[in-house]
Order: structure tokens, then sequence, then C-alpha cells
């Protein structure tokens, strides 16, 4: 199992983040790797809650990718799964607010683990672990700073 786990300080509370996380129609708007957002489940967001994104990759191709909460503690924890080929994902966001420069802000932690589910998946873990990794550390932070921008005209400082 491989985990990549990125950090970031945002200037806003962690019930608005927590929104923009959670509205799922919206991710498309401020998530800019999502080209479009299809909700699969009715009902309110929970545990069960399923969506499709199309995730825009950097060489301009579009790959979709399904999403299933596996817990969500508002405002503090949300854990999603992902099946890939060969791999499963647990993506888990947790909101922390802390106080920097005599402002309320909220550390935002992001960790996607990735587990290979078929000998396919792990060799090719072996091969590109380190080049995978980087290329997800790089999305992640992508997505934090989109948050970030989303939830107003303050800028976030990265953590780790």
């Amino acid at each position: 199992m491989s985990t990549v786990t990125v950090s970031a300080f945002i200037e806003a509370q962690d019930a608005d983040l927590w929104r923009l996380l959670t509205d799922l129609p919206a991710r498309a708007d401020w998530l800019s790797a999502v080209g479009a957002v299809e909700v699969l489940t009715a009902g309110a967001f929970g545990p069960g809650t399923t969506w499709r994104e199309t995730r825009l990759r950097p060489d301009g191709g579009a790959e979709p990718e399904e999403y299933e909460v596996v817990e969500a503690v508002a405002p503090r924890r949300l854990v999603l799964g992902s099946r890939g080929s060969g791999v499963d994902y647990r993506i888990t966001f947790t909101l922390r607010t802390v106080e920097r420069r005599r402002r309320g802000c909220t550390e935002v932690t992001v960790e996607q683990e990735a587990a290979p589910t078929r000998p396919y998946g792990r060799v090719l873990a072996l091969i590109l672990g380190g080049l995978a990794a980087r290329a997800v550390e790089g999305a992640l932070r992508r997505d934090l700073a989109d948050l970030a921008l989303a939830a107003g005209p303050t800028r976030s400082t990265e953590a780790a």
C-alpha cells in the first residue's frame, strides 16, 4: 500500500470548507481538474453517497472516476473510497480549526492510500511507485489550492 499526504492552511471556517467539499454538483465549478460531476445516488450527503467525476489529465485527456462516501463527520472528517483498475483508493480529508496570525483558519489534510487489488497493480506500484506518488501529490496540492481559492479571497499556506 502506498500513502501520499498533503496539508494546507486555508483562511476559512471549517464549516464553509465542508460545504464546498460536500456540494457535489458544484465540484466541477471550483475544482480545476474536474470537467463534470454526475451524482449517482439520491438523498442527503453521507455514507453510501456515490458520484462520478470526469477528471482532466495533464495530457488533455479525461478519465471518469467514481467515488463513494465511506465516512462523513461534519465538519471534521470525510473519507472517500474509489475503485481503480487493479487498485483501490481511500481518500481522507481532515479539517482542523487553528489560529494563525491571530485569525481563525482551517488546516486541511488530505491523505490518499492506494492498495493494489490485482497482481498487475502490485507490479505497476513497484515499477512506477515514486513517479505515481509525485503525480498524486501534485494533484492533491492542486485540489487544495482550488479549495482555498473557492473559499474566498484569502490565500492558503502549505503545511506539509
